[in-house]
């Protein structure tokens, strides 16, 4: 019961904060590049408040570029966007999911059509807005979730993208985990991470508040990724940059595996 309760609790602050979000947009309509990082920014420092996430980073991050990193849900970007002000690439589907979807167009991301040909292309635009507003760029070449006990095989069309327009590309690992007993069965790569569909996107959200002592951990390269090569071509630069983030992190395979 008291579990049950700390969820709906959380749910009730949370729901809250995305409805004052919501009319926020509406009644402020960002119309720059520079304004929706800043709404999202605010949004999502009070969401990680709202769910009691503590956020550990290491490292600083850059002002301008690319970074990228694995991706473990939904609490990646919550965490990032609540500690810097940033623009993120993110799959075509999302702008689909009712409300989340039209809060992440109105806070500048960029969408990129998987397996449709040509379609980091198209994100260039995005892209080389964002660059010129000198916002830094977050993106998961991984282009899906994991569980976090490895590290997917890199896309590297939008990646690509980005080191055409001359983009330099920061590596972040990021960890979750557990400071505090949350009885049997509670697991990290089942209970934080998010690597399930849209349909179990609510009931993990309703189980993840129930959680006590989530951590994030966040790790930060000291400086961009050097290439082979000046402009890779896409798969090298996807086998090269998930080398430096599973470096990053530590992890045993580091063997690239670009798609």
């Amino acid at each position: 019961m008291i579990v049950l309760l700390r969820s709906v609790a959380k749910l009730t602050k949370l729901s809250a904060i995305f409805l004052y979000g919501a009319a926020e947009l509406i009644v402020i309509r960002p119309g720059t590049r520079e304004a929706r990082a800043e709404w999202l920014h605010r949004f999502c420092m009070r969401m990680t408040r709202a769910m009691d996430i503590a956020i550990r980073v290491e490292g600083v991050f850059p002002e301008h570029g690319v970074v990228i990193s694995n991706h473990l849900g939904y609490l990646d970007i919550v965490s990032l966007a609540a500690q810097h002000r940033c623009v993120f690439v993110s799959k075509a589907e999302l702008a689909e999911v009712p409300l989340i979807g039209w809060m992440t167009t109105m806070a500048g991301t960029v969408y990129v059509e998987r397996g449709r040909g040509g379609s980091a292309l198209r994100a260039r635009s995005g892209l080389d807005a964002a660059a010129g507003a000198g916002l830094p760029i977050v993106l998961f070449p991984e282009g899906t979730t994991s569980n976090g006990l490895s590290v997917l095989p890199f896309h590297g069309g939008a990646l690509a993208q980005t080191i055409d327009v001359g983009l330099p590309v920061t590596a972040a690992f990021i960890r979750y985990r557990l400071t505090r007993q949350n009885g049997p069965g509670i697991t990290v790569e089942d209970d934080l991470a998010f690597w399930g569909d849209e349909v179990q996107l609510f009931p993990h959200i309703f189980r993840l508040l129930s959680l006590r002592g989530i951590e994030v951990n966040i790790c930060i390269a000291d400086g961009p990724i050097v290439f082979s090569a000046e402009k890779p071509d896409r798969k090298q630069a996807a086998g090269e940059a998930r080398e430096a983030v599973t470096r990053l992190g530590g992890m045993e395979d580091v063997a690239s595996s670009p798609n």
